[in-house]
């Protein structure tokens, strides 16, 4: 168990809970009550504290906003059947948020901080985490750099963060994709495994012409080539070809997801061929003309599994085959959700319980 009674609190004078309309819930609009900050001065950690959610103040020459040190996270709280929270694996996405801290010249959120805080912030604002379908307590840790400087260099002061949000579904339909062959979302060697949040301002662009072609997203293609598949929108992208489960190899520009991870180690538990390595657009074409391709799909954080249903090629549109109910996808979606839930066995140890 998390100690959660160490970290200093003001309380709100005023929720805002009662205002919230949990039936129309738009993802990432509305904030509980409280967050988590704590700043980094002087080579140290500072006391961290739990204060209102609101406004703060930064200077205009915040080297965040001028050189991009900004990172961040994103992971859910649930209530299980009892009406207990749990967090969903924690400590993965803490080890990510200091390997993309390492990347970025940021200095490393300390264990203590991260979980306590994340405890305490989550058990105080414990009546936002909603309990319909689909629903969950979104959190989101970010750190950014402090400094007022105009240079080109790390900064020596940062604030690390975390706010929440109550959400329901990401994507309510299955999605319309096209690979991407002109912009590149991450380069071998860069910065693509990292949440830092120069990989997403670049992608918006593309992302923005594809939809007013009819898409939802993107399929980013590799940077040198474009001809293997690295990731779909913001998840990782997963392929059921001919009964075995295939998605892209980890590199230095694809992101390392929570959510892949959990997907792929089902896939194990339940004896279904998985493979790590590179694949093409014209191998997923392939295996579509041949009737071999049987189901596509994004996984991440925010959406968990996200369906998809057409992927366009060079100007032309490919329809996938709908699921089956027996389909991979609707089987690990409501694992995931059955182990959130409470409902089944938690063999891997990802949901780690709040303090009530």
């Amino acid at each position: 168990m998390i100690d959660t009674l160490t970290i200093p609190t003001q309380r709100t004078t005023a929720s805002r809970l009662p205002e919230v309309d949990f039936d129309q819930l738009e993802f990432g609009k509305t904030f509980a009550d409280h967050m988590l900050v704590v700043d980094y001065q002087n080579g140290e950690w500072q006391e961290p504290q739990i204060v209102p959610y609101g406004d703060m103040t930064v200077s205009p020459a915040n080297s965040a906003l001028h050189y991009g040190q900004a990172i961040f996270e994103g992971m859910k709280a649930y209530k299980n059947q009892d009406g207990e929270i749990f967090i969903f694996r924690p400590q993965d996405n803490l080890s990510r948020l200091n390997a993309s801290a390492e990347r970025m010249c940021m200095p490393a959120v300390p264990e203590e901080i991260f979980m306590q805080g994340l405890s305490q912030l989550i058990r105080l604002d414990a009546e936002w985490v909603p309990n319909f379908t689909g629903s969950a307590l979104y959190i989101r840790p970010f750190m950014f750099a402090t400094d007022g400087m105009l240079g080109v260099r790390p900064s020596d002061s940062y604030r690390f963060m975390i706010i929440t949000c109550p959400v329901g579904l990401y994507y309510n339909k299955p999605l319309r994709v096209r690979f991407e062959e002109k912009y590149v979302r991450s380069a071998e060697g860069g910065a693509g495994f990292a949440k830092n949040a120069g990989n997403y301002g670049a992608a918006m662009y593309p992302t923005k012409l594809a939809q007013e072609e009819g898409y939802n997203q993107l399929i980013w293609t590799d940077a040198s080539e474009h001809k293997y598949v690295e990731e779909s929108g913001t998840m990782n992208a997963m392929f059921v070809i001919d009964g075995r489960l295939i998605t892209p190899a980890l590199s230095t520009s694809i992101l390392d997801g929570i959510t892949r991870r959990s997907v792929l180690q089902l896939a194990h538990d339940w004896g279904m061929p998985v493979e790590e390595r590179k694949v093409s657009a014209l191998e997923i074409l392939a295996a579509h003309a041949a009737g071999t391709l049987q189901e596509a799909f994004g996984v991440g954080t925010a959406a968990t599994i996200a369906p998809i249903s057409v992927i366009g090629y060079q100007g032309e549109d490919f329809t996938l085959p709908t699921a089956p109910a027996d389909a991979f996808s609707h089987r690990v979606t409501a694992a995931l959700a059955a182990i959130r839930s409470g409902e089944a066995t938690d063999t891997h140890g990802w949901m780690v319980r709040v303090q009530s």
